[in-house]
């Protein structure tokens, strides 16, 4: 123990707390039936003004009826890359009671073929998610054509 510190702090810790607000009625979540299905939304509400700017690497929150929970926007990178954080990927997941996610990034050059960098990040999330019983439906890569990659409908995921 600190010998600085006030006797009044001495037992005190942090307070933490974890919280998931619910704005919209569940009767009124998208429903995702197929990768165009998530690849439509999340083009519709992906910033046009940096898709072809940066990387950006977002998560779609899904329920147990594959219905939309929500989008988080997990990281922004540079124009080549961008990293991903499994422990604040898993803490958005976990927090929001997700039992299903679709991992999606954007390429702003273009092209739609997956890095071997984007293939290894989805291995690893993926190996993280089954611990958690948490369902990694599809990773899509879309490009500021609107034009997209599904990992599962390629048969790599």
């Amino acid at each position: 123990m600190n010998p600085l510190m006030p006797q009044h702090m001495k037992n005190c810790i942090n307070e933490v707390k974890i919280s998931y607000r619910e704005n919209v009625k569940a009767a009124f979540w998208h429903k995702i039936k197929s990768s165009s299905d998530a690849a439509n939304l999340l083009n519709e509400y992906w910033d046009k003004s940096t898709i072809s700017i940066h990387e950006s690497f977002k998560i779609v929150l899904l329920n147990n009826s594959n219905k939309v929970k929500g989008i988080y926007e997990l990281s922004k990178g540079g124009i080549t890359g961008v990293s991903v954080d499994l422990r604040l990927l898993f803490a958005v997941v976990l927090k929001s009671l997700s039992v299903g996610i679709i991992l999606c990034h954007n390429h702003p050059s273009g092209t739609l073929k997956p890095s071997e960098s984007d293939k290894d990040i989805t291995k690893k999330i993926k190996a993280a998610a089954k611990l958690l019983d948490i369902t990694v439906l599809d990773h899509l890569i879309i490009t500021p054509e609107g034009e997209y990659y599904s990992f599962a409908d390629e048969g790599i995921l």
